[in-house]
């Protein structure tokens, strides 16, 4: 039951969130912004990470999350009056994750659409987890 509400919670705030969306690039990265990097411990490994981006998995390999343990680890890393962004694979799910903490925590999000996939295609090399 719970998975189920949060999951109507992320596709309502969907429809309404005001997250700023963008493109990531290696331009962005330059900015300085933190970097929070959502993806599975294996996905890290596979691929490597932003160099600096900070690792706090959301969604585990089955799709299981844990909302406060995520919050805890986020509120360590940034300063969430501030703006930081979130990357991902490709983007969907820091879509998702970024309109819940914009939507319902005021948190000045980023969503870095096309995610890591976007970052290699533009030859950006990451570094090993």
């Amino acid at each position: 039951m719970k998975k189920l509400l949060w999951g109507l919670l992320f596709v309502s705030v969907s429809l309404f969130a005001e997250v700023q969306n963008v493109t990531v690039t290696q331009d962005f990265l330059k900015k300085n912004i933190p970097i929070i990097d959502v993806r599975t411990p294996g996905e890290w490994k596979e691929t490597g990470i932003v160099k600096g981006a900070h690792t706090i998995m959301f969604f585990d390999d089955r799709g299981a999350y844990n909302v406060n343990a995520f919050l805890k680890q986020l509120n360590k890393e940034v300063d969430t009056d501030k703006p930081f962004a979130l990357i991902c694979r490709t983007g969907s799910r820091t879509t998702m994750i970024s309109d819940f903490l914009d939507k319902e925590l005021g948190y000045k999000v980023i969503n870095l659409k096309g995610g890591m996939m976007e970052l290699m295609r533009q030859g950006y090399q990451p570094v090993s987890y």
